[in-house]
């Protein structure tokens, strides 16, 4: 496996897990199961301090049901997610509060953990790598038009601190890109 650089450090950790608020520009411009309770009495927020943090929607025009199942199926990101290479769930079933499941992008290795989830609703996981620790939160709200997905990401530690400006942009690319082809496979189907 090739050595990975900091831009795809950055951009897989973007991928990894959630924020604060940053100066981050959204996906668009301004423009069956029964319901899991969520096993945090409180919602899983990102790092409102985290020195990267982005902040990221855009409408879906698709039923909620097919946009959460597509996003929930970690294993099959690889089809549509062009910048993940593998992905093993290492928790069998659903994705649950616990559930860990270990993937590839740009040469990198990570391992996430689910730290929330609603089904339908929100969706968090985050996990440390390369000395960066991530927190990845993802809300799903039904809209006349569709679902407004709403991702947030924040990212602290030592690597961060000595790199904000590119790890910033390098996570405002990977989110925006990830939306843009969750909204593509999701309009697709």
């Amino acid at each position: 496996m090739r050595a990975p650089t900091a831009a795809a450090t950055a951009l897989t950790l973007a991928l990894l897990t959630a924020s604060t608020p940053s100066t981050a520009a959204s996906a668009l411009p301004n423009d069956q199961a029964p319901a899991a309770a969520a096993t945090h009495r409180t919602n899983v927020q990102i790092d409102e301090h985290a020195p990267v943090i982005t902040r990221a929607d855009i409408l879906i025009h698709a039923p909620l049901h097919t946009v959460w199942n597509i996003q929930t199926d970690v294993e099959n990101w690889p089809a549509w997610q062009p910048n993940v290479e593998t992905v093993t769930k290492d928790t069998p079933g659903r994705l649950r509060p616990g559930s860990t499941f270990r993937w590839s992008t740009e040469g990198l290795d990570i391992t996430s953990t689910v730290q929330q989830i609603d089904h339908g609703r929100r969706l968090a996981w985050g996990g440390p790598a390369q000395g960066i620790t991530a927190v990845h939160v993802w809300t799903f709200t039904p809209t006349r038009d569709g679902v407004l997905v709403h991702t947030e990401e924040s990212w602290t530690g030592e690597p961060v601190t000595a790199n904000q400006a590119t790890l910033q942009a390098a996570l405002d690319n990977s989110l925006h890109n990830w939306l843009t082809n969750l909204k593509h496979e999701a309009e697709t189907r």
